[in-house]
């Protein structure tokens, strides 16, 4: 009886690691395997694969499951290299690019975006508003899906467009900032140099045939009809005048292309000093120099900075009524030259146009002295601005190398 029993206790232990082996198959390790998954998606681990288990159902959603990571993997590894590449491209863009995040704070401006903007460090997690009072214009303006032109005051010409981009469901605006400066000087170039040789072709061809007339008939009537021989002189002085206005324009276009030779800056500005104090005239204008010792010799046409120098010093004085003082300074430390006048000054509405082909603020000015300078300039890779300062009331040359 005894043997029985235990006969039969031992198949019931039998059958019972039987049906424990069958629920750790059938139920334990399929759960196992569930947990792991998950443990793996936490870690973000999905380079690990589950194994199979031996059972048909289970195999098949681990094989689903080992698919479906083999596919983050990849949209993962995708999704890494477009943001490394599209970094490089933002990086290495000639476009400025500031990028905000959702509450409009600023988080990242490319290396052109800084340069346009004029600033390095320190501007992550400002708000946009805040980060323009100290840019150098305001890109906060600009309306979603819109774009705006900026000005600067040394001619440069800037278009900037607002856009958003979806991130992670959310939208977030970026600027691009497109420099335009020198397609608007090539277009505007191209344009007055058609018009001005036509006019001084036209111009001068019919001048010349008149002026030929006129002197003619002087000389005839000089001595029968002296007060029409006076009257025909006045119309012929004219007519040289028309000519020389003319040739002014044309010059503008015939700059020639700089031949640049080592030249002592300061040296060449003390030797214009007697022709600065003779263009001041009768008025009581004083002219001061502060001249850098360390600034040395730099590559310059000299003929043509010469004369960019006597152009900007003329500006200034003529901008002083009848009393007051220019300033000529160099510094090495800063790579400057600047001159520097206490005259009337600059409104801001007209900083922006004052390198506009024929603008002046002059009456009687014809807007091509800047013009030239300009142009004299852009040949040597000079930066150079213009502008009157609100706090001083000083207005400012400043030519930079």
């Amino acid at each position: 009886m005894i043997r029985v029993l235990v006969i039969l206790c031992a198949l019931q232990a039998l059958v019972l690691i039987v049906l424990l082996f069958f629920y750790y198959r059938r139920a334990v390790r399929p759960m196992r395997a569930i947990v792991n998954g998950m443990n793996l998606l936490k870690a973000q681990d999905f380079s690990s694969r589950l194994k199979k288990i031996g059972q048909s159902n289970a195999d098949e959603i681990v094989e689903l499951f080992n698919r479906l990571m083999e596919q983050l993997k990849e949209e993962r590894l995708k999704l890494r290299e477009q943001n490394e590449f599209l970094d490089l491209l933002v990086h290495a863009s000639p476009l400025g690019v500031v990028v905000l995040d959702y509450d409009d704070r600023v988080v990242q401006i490319n290396p052109a975006g800084q340069k346009i903007l004029g600033v390095s460090s320190g501007y992550e997690g400002e708000s946009l508003r805040a980060f323009s009072l100290h840019s150098a214009f305001d890109i906060s303006t600009v309306p979603l899906k819109g774009t705006d032109t900026f000005y600067r005051t040394d001619g440069s010409i800037f278009k900037v467009s607002h856009a958003a981009f979806v991130d992670r469901g959310f939208k977030r605006s970026f600027y691009l900032i497109e420099h335009l400066t020198e397609e608007v000087r090539r277009a505007e170039r191209k344009a007055y140099e058609k018009v001005i040789r036509m006019m001084a072709h036209e111009v001068n061809n019919s001048v010349a045939g008149i002026t030929s007339i006129l002197d003619t008939s002087t000389q005839i009537l000089r001595d029968e009809e002296p007060e029409l021989a006076e009257a025909l002189g006045v119309c012929l002085e004219r007519c040289y005048s028309m000519s020389n206005f003319v040739s002014r324009f044309a010059d503008v276009v015939k700059v020639p292309k700089v031949e640049r030779k080592l030249i002592d800056l300061n040296q060449l500005l003390r030797d214009q000093q007697s022709l600065f104090e003779s263009l001041c005239g009768a008025k009581q204008i004083t002219i001061e120099y502060q001249l850098d010792p360390e600034v040395g010799e730099l590559l310059l046409d000299a003929p043509l900075m010469e004369q960019v120098i006597i152009n900007i010093v003329k500006n200034a004085i003529e901008s002083i009524p009848a009393e007051g003082r220019v300033l000529i300074r160099t510094s090495a430390q800063e790579r400057v030259l600047e001159v520097i006048d206490n005259g009337v000054g600059i409104p801001k509405e007209v900083e922006t146009k004052l390198f506009s082909p024929f603008f002046s603020t002059k009456p009687q000015g014809q807007g091509i002295g800047l013009l030239f300078i300009q142009e004299v300039l852009i040949q040597h890779g000079f930066s150079y601005s213009l502008r009157t300062d609100s706090e001083t009331s000083l207005t400012h040359f400043t030519l930079g190398w």
